[in-house]
């Protein structure tokens, strides 16, 4: 297989979209693009069936036809987002550490490769229509609804640094990385990208300096940590 190059990446973030038009989705889809907006804005405990159905333009019995409750449109939306999730990683053929050694690809990988790489993967939850309401929705709800608080820290923090410390395990056992402790490596290069989010979210106009940031970051991360 050919190697990919960053150019072959570039607006990866946005494959992983819906591209029709509002007026090609179907009743379900919908609901789920209208109860995505909904909780993003207000939280998942802040919006009622009857306030989706009214911005879909239906009657709440004719909801009922498509989902049985508010918490099914909810899991819906995760399974959608775990799909999205996964395109994304097919998408930019990122390998996975978590089902085999993942460091070959890695290792052939200059920095300017990886930088390229990091920005997609960050734009994609910064930008991406579905991706960044998703966020956003987990990131309100997070204060008052315990399980969705459990959820968050799953998808933004622990499954994160669980995926990284495994791949940085390898880049170190293989001789690429330094020696050093995995999880503190994966929380170094994980931790500023996260508060990025935070200080760039839905701010379009800084997205180019939210990208020089993260750039200089992974330099700086791989001078430190890559074997010269």
């Amino acid at each position: 297989m050919m190697k990919e190059t960053p150019g072959d990446r570039k607006n990866a973030h946005l494959s992983t979209e819906n591209t029709r038009s509002e007026t090609q989705l179907t009743t379900r889809e919908r609901i789920i693009d209208e109860s995505l907006t909904l909780f993003s804005q207000r939280g998942y405990s802040g919006v009622s069936v009857k306030t989706i159905a009214d911005a879909v333009g239906i009657k709440d019995s004719s909801l009922y036809k498509h989902f049985t409750s508010k918490h099914e449109i909810f899991d819906t939306i995760l399974v959608e987002m775990t799909a999205r999730m996964d395109t994304l990683t097919k998408t930019l053929n990122i390998a996975d550490a978590s089902k085999g050694d993942a460091s070959f690809y890695f290792s052939e990988m200059n920095t300017d490769d990886l930088v390229e790489l990091s920005k997609q993967v960050f734009l994609f939850y910064l930008k991406n229509p579905f991706a960044a309401r998703f966020r956003r929705m987990l990131t309100i709800e997070q204060y008052s609804d315990s399980e969705i608080s459990t959820l968050y820290r799953k998808i933004f923090t622990e499954d994160s640094i669980a995926y990284q410390s495994i791949l940085f395990q390898q880049l170190i056992e293989c001789g690429i990385f330094i020696k050093a402790d995995p999880t503190v490596v994966a929380m170094n290069f994980y931790s500023p990208m996260l508060l990025l989010f935070i200080r760039y979210d839905d701010q379009p106009e800084k997205e180019n300096e939210a990208l020089d940031f993260l750039e200089r970051h992974v330099r700086e991360f791989e001078q430190r940590y890559r074997k010269s």
